[in-house]
């Protein structure tokens, strides 16, 4: 499979709005290739950001997908939310009750790319059905599919993928296991490559913890056809990320993984809401990313970090300021160097 980049470099599709388009097409024009996530967003909204990035861009990009999941047991979600009345009293906001099942406009999303296609298309938390993924092939947009581990990257094989983002322990957010249940693998991006390679013959992008040139060049060397950061970005000028987001990564040193923002396995920095109470989300997404987005939301309204989600890598503090084109040119060259 041939890529459209000069550069080996990925823009990490970052939900919640981090990744923009204007972020999509400054790694563009340094070579590399951006990917707007869909995730949390409406078809109405996705379909304004691939306009937008089509304005900004002539080169390819990618868009980002979430795979929906059976709905949750709703008794450990209740629970949950009791635990967490007094964080809505204390921000003076309501927690939803008897949360509906979220597919994330999944099938309207994959209606909407057959109509207007975009050139590549990752999935995460999951796989499309054989059916959605030969429409999507027919359609010629090039899939993706994020694995944490052999027997993921097996079924994407087997689905006929055109490439893997082989997601190490120490990538920031979300990781991309294909259950919400599952508990995420610890072992290293190097080592997992060399694990996945052994189960298939497709492209493997790296993914985790790669925040400098030596890393990126690392990776490539464990047999990585390109690298692909998100934290790396988060400082970057054309980052959607918050300044309270911005300010954390230089200055809260270490990050955990934990359920307690979404029901599912993310790495995020360590702060006050994820000591309170790490061990208590039950494994339910994203049931609990809706019981806990308001705390989120009046948090970030304060610029208050303690209460937010701050999804970070474990190589956040070498996140950098400036323009995303120039920061992918220095890691390259970094790269090249190392």
């Amino acid at each position: 499979m041939a890529f459209d980049w000069e550069v080996p470099l990925i823009a990490a599709p970052m939900a919640g709005g981090p990744s923009t388009p204007e972020l999509v097409a400054a790694v563009n024009g340094a070579g590399g290739i951006g990917f707007l996530a869909a995730g949390y967003r409406t078809v109405d909204s996705t379909l304004e950001q691939i306009r937008r990035t089509r304005e900004l861009t002539d080169r390819p990009f990618g868009l980002n997908l979430f795979v929906p999941a059976p709905p949750s047991d709703p008794g450990p979600v209740a629970a949950y939310r009791e635990r967490l009345l007094p964080e809505a009293e204390r921000w003076g906001v309501e927690l939803p009750a008897g949360i509906r099942p979220d597919r994330d406009g999944w099938e309207a999303k994959l209606e909407a790319l057959l109509r207007d296609p975009v050139p590549y298309v990752s999935y995460t938390f999951g796989l499309p059905g054989p059916d959605e993924a030969a429409a999507i092939r027919a359609a010629g947009i090039r899939q993706l599919g994020t694995v944490t581990g052999p027997e993921e990257a097996r079924a994407a094989t087997a689905l006929g993928l055109d490439a893997l983002v082989v997601q190490g322990p120490e990538a920031g957010g979300h990781r991309g296991t294909h259950r919400a249940e599952d508990v995420p693998g610890t072992l290293p991006l190097i080592q997992l490559l060399a694990t996945v390679r052994e189960v298939t013959p497709l492209p493997l992008i790296a993914a985790g913890g790669l925040g400098d040139g030596p890393a990126v060049a690392a990776a490539l060397r464990a047999g990585a056809i390109a690298a692909q950061l998100g934290t790396a970005y988060l400082r970057t000028d054309e980052s959607g990320a918050s300044a309270a987001h911005r300010r954390a990564l230089v200055e809260i040193p270490d990050t955990t993984v934990t359920r307690v923002f979404t029901g599912r396995p993310a790495r995020a920095l360590r702060n006050a809401f994820i000591a309170r109470h790490d061990g208590h989300a039950p494994a339910a997404y994203p049931e609990v990313h809706h019981l806990t987005q308001p705390l989120r939301a009046a948090a970030a309204r304060h610029d208050d970090p303690s209460g937010m989600h701050l999804w970070a890598g474990t190589a956040h503090a070498s996140a950098r300021e400036g323009g995303a084109a120039e920061v992918t040119r220095a890691l390259w060259e970094e790269a090249r160097r190392a």
